[in-house]
């Protein structure tokens, strides 16, 4: 069982950057939108907390991930009862414009002019903690916790 934690690093003008650690070691870099007092649909990170992983088998998404990932993919990785929001998964990405409240992953980070954050190797990132998670959630309950 791992203990997986993402723990939010720095605040750009749109962007949260964050590191994501499984049973204390740093695994990738995680991009999300801004962590805002008042929730902007489609560009407010999700609230700090514990949620548990669950696949998620259904939707456009979890068909075009199937397709490009067809021995790896089981569905998509939800992080479940995110107050106030829904279908929030992880996934590739590189911009803050790539998700709507989603955790994307990344092996590579830059910090730009404009004082936002980009994440590189998304795919790369990507393939390697779905194939760690999915193993684990097949075999019990799997907790994620942000911080």
């Amino acid at each position: 069982m791992y203990n997986i934690e993402v723990i939010r690093q720095a605040q750009g003008k749109n962007s949260t950057l964050s590191h994501l650690y499984i049973n204390g070691e740093f695994t990738c870099y995680v991009l999300e939108d801004s962590v805002r007092d008042v929730k902007i649909k489609g560009s407010t990170a999700i609230p700090a907390g514990r949620y548990r992983l669950a696949f998620n088998r259904y939707g456009g998404m979890n068909a075009r991930y199937k397709r490009r990932f067809p021995d790896l993919h089981r569905g998509m990785i939800e992080l479940q009862n995110v107050p106030n929001f829904s279908y929030i998964y992880i996934h590739i990405g590189n911009t803050f414009a790539d998700t709507e409240g989603c955790l994307l992953v990344g092996k590579r980070m830059k910090k730009l002019d404009d004082g936002d954050y980009e994440i590189y190797k998304s795919q790369k990132a990507y393939k390697e903690l779905y194939a760690r998670l999915a193993d684990s959630m097949e075999q019990g309950e799997v907790y994620l916790v942000i911080r």
